[in-house]
């Protein structure tokens, strides 16, 4: 197992190493012109775009530049050039909020798909199972600016359930941070579920017919041990592989449109109004730790395999 875990992060570290050059290429190097210019926007002046250059040292080779950026991106020195302020600062500052928002969400969105798939599961085809495919093909079909956008109007505009956006801090007022995180979680949770469901009843009705689950009622272990030791807990591995990286994704900014739906100011908020300015430095930054939390989530959710199943250990 230690050795498993070993070389799984450091097939992360190169995953990041190939990530990190990526990000420099499509920002830095691989567009026609000058990347001062890029990085400094559209209205900079010449001055601003001079300064640049020198900062960020274009006028060096390219694998130079590639370690100044880099450098610049774990040190938190990255400046925002159309507000003038620190990236990684504004970062921080939005992190509580997304992090509410995914924790929450992603929790809300694995125990529905799980709850949904066992009950479409136990009678394939009845009239629960369409039930549930009808409601899970309709949730994940629907935008979630749609979902939010709806909610918002008949739960905060019409009838004042819930507050209108916004976002309170836990340190400040645990009530009010639940209550202002509710439609969120519901909104971003809503077709995750729907899809989490599906996959998950899949994976449960072609468990059942597998040789290990025959041979574990053959030795007359109790229906509840089949279930949930060998039919449950085989097909939730594929389900936790899908958590890990949708978690991360949310996490390094994946729920834009939740975000500033209901304008929560977090990390997916702060994307989509860098991108807006073409303020190119927080895009890059923001790519880069998406990347690293994907790549470190994702190397932790295998080692959860390996606990699961430990015949992962023995073709790894």
């Amino acid at each position: 197992m230690t050795r498993f875990v070993v070389r799984r992060f450091l097939q992360a570290l190169i995953v990041l190493a190939f990530a990190s050059v990526f990000t420099f290429l499509i920002f830095q190097v691989i567009p026609n012109g000058n990347p001062a210019l890029r990085l400094a926007g559209r209205t900079a002046t010449p001055e601003q775009i001079a300064a640049i250059s020198r900062s960020w040292g274009f006028n060096k080779p390219v694998y130079v530049q590639y370690f100044d950026t880099m450098e610049k991106i774990f040190t938190g020195t990255v400046v925002s050039y159309s507000q003038q302020v620190n990236v990684l600062s504004q970062i921080r500052q939005g992190l509580p909020a997304t992090a509410s928002l995914a924790i929450g969400a992603s929790v809300i969105w694995l125990l529905w798909g799980i709850a949904f798939g066992l009950l479409s599961a136990r009678r394939p085809r009845g009239i629960v199972d369409r039930s549930l495919a009808a409601f899970s093909l309709t949730a994940i079909s629907m935008p979630v600016f749609v979902v939010g956008s709806v909610l918002l109007y008949v739960l905060a505009f019409r009838t004042s359930l819930f507050p209108n956006g916004g976002y309170v801090p836990f340190t400040q007022s645990v009530s009010q941070w639940f209550i202002h995180m509710i439609l969120p979680w519901f909104t971003l949770s809503l077709p995750a579920a729907g899809f989490y469901s599906r996959v998950f009843r899949s994976n449960l009705l072609e468990t059942v017919h597998q040789e290990f689950v025959r041979t574990a009622r053959a030795k007359g272990l109790s229906r509840r041990r089949v279930v949930m030791g060998h039919i449950v807990r085989n097909s939730l591995i594929p389900v936790l592989s899908l958590w890990g990286l949708d978690f991360a994704g949310v996490i390094g900014g994946g729920a834009i449109l939740t975000e500033t739906v209901f304008n929560l100011h977090g990390i997916g908020q702060y994307a989509a109004s860098s991108i807006q300015l073409l303020d190119v430095p927080p895009i890059m930054v923001i790519v880069m730790y998406a990347a690293v939390a994907v790549v470190i989530i994702g190397a932790v959710v295998d080692v959860l395999y390996a606990l699961l199943d430990p015949r992962i250990l023995l073709n790894a």
